[in-house]
C-alpha cells in the first residue's frame, strides 16, 4: 500500500475498503494486528513522544483521520487521498464477514459503552457484543483492576476490541497489554462510543466533510478542546514547515523511529 511520512510518521493512503478487507484477512488467517488513526493531535504527541511515534509506525495500519492531516501533507509537496474516521466506518466493521465477527468495546463513561452497544444493535442488527467494560479504572499494567480486565477480554475471545479512551491514553494501554491479549484485531477508537451513544454531538456533516469538523468540536467542548486546537494546529502547520519544507531533522529525543 503507499504510505507517505509526516514528521517520521508513516500514514497509510488506504481506501477505507482495503483497510475492512485486510481486517477481515487478519481474522480469517487467525492473524494480529493493531489498527491506529493519525491526526493532527497524534502527529504533534508523536513529535514530543517517542514512544507514541514508535507505536504508530508499527501498527499494522495507520489511516488519516483528519483534514488537517491532508492538508499538512498538502503543504509536505505529498498527497493524501483517504480520509476517515470511526464512527463513519463503525457499521460497515460489525457487517464485515456476514455479522459473524464478535466485538468487545472498552472505553468511555459508565454505561456508555454498553448503550452504544444497543444502538447499534438496532442498526446492524448482527453485532455480536461478547463484552464492554467503560475507562474508569486503574490503567497501570499489573494493577489487579487492569490485570481483571484482560482476563475478562481473553475469556470474551473477541475477534476485535475497540478501545477509547483518547490519546495518546488508549495508545499507551494497548501497548503495554498487547502481548497479553487473545484478540485478532485491536482498533483505537477515540470518542466513537461517546459519538455512538449521542452523549456528544458530531459536528454537521456539511463541517465534517469540509475540513472543519475541529471547529465543530472546539464548539461544542471549548474547555477540553482548546488547547487541542487553538495551539495544537498552528504548532503542527510550523513543524511541517521547518521540517518537511526547510528540511531541518527532527529532533532526537531518546531513540524515536525516524521516517524512512
Amino acid at each position: 500500500s503507499r504510505s507517505v511520512y509526516l514528521l517520521g510518521v508513516r500514514v497509510d493512503d488506504l481506501a477505507l475498503e482495503a483497510v475492512l478487507d485486510k481486517i477481515a484477512e487478519i481474522i480469517r488467517d487467525g492473524g494480529r494486528a493493531i489498527i491506529s488513526y493519525a491526526n493532527i493531535h497524534a502527529l504533534n504527541i508523536a513529535y514530543e513522544q517517542p514512544w507514541f511515534r514508535q507505536f504508530l509506525n508499527r501498527s499494522e495500519i495507520v489511516f488519516c483521520d483528519g483534514f488537517g492531516l491532508w492538508a499538512g501533507a498538502w503543504l509536505a509537496g505529498r498527497r493524501l487521498n483517504y480520509r476517515y474516521t470511526p464512527p463513519d466506518w463503525i457499521e460497515r466493521l460489525i457487517a464485515l464477514e456476514d455479522g459473524k465477527l464478535t466485538f468487545y468495546f472498552l472505553g468511555a463513561r459508565p454505561g456508555v459503552a454498553e448503550r452504544a452497544g444497543e444502538l447499534l444493535d438496532r442498526r446492524v442488527p448482527r453485532l455480536k457484543l461478547v463484552g464492554s467494560q467503560h475507562g474508569f479504572f486503574d490503567k497501570s499494567q499489573n494493577s489487579p483492576e487492569n490485570q481483571a480486565l484482560v482476563e475478562q477480554i481473553n475469556a470474551a475471545r473477541p475477534n476485535v476490541l475497540l478501545v477509547g479512551f483518547g490519546m495518546p491514553i488508549q495508545e499507551r494501554w494497548i501497548m503495554e497489554n498487547w502481548d497479553v491479549l487473545q484478540v485478532n484485531v485491536v482498533v483505537s477508537v477515540g470518542a466513537l462510543f461517546d459519538y455512538v451513544a449521542d452523549e456528544v454531538r458530531r459536528p454537521p456533516s456539511w463541517m465534517t466533510e469540509h475540513g472543519s469538523e475541529w471547529l465543530g468540536r472546539l464548539v461544542v467542548e471549548p474547555r477540553r478542546l482548546w488547547k487541542r486546537y487553538i495551539i495544537g494546529n498552528p504548532q503542527f502547520l510550523w513543524r511541517i514547515f521547518v521540517h518537511e519544507i526547510l528540511g531541518k531533522p527532527l529532533p532526537q529525543r531518546g531513540h524515536p523511529l525516524q521516517g524512512r
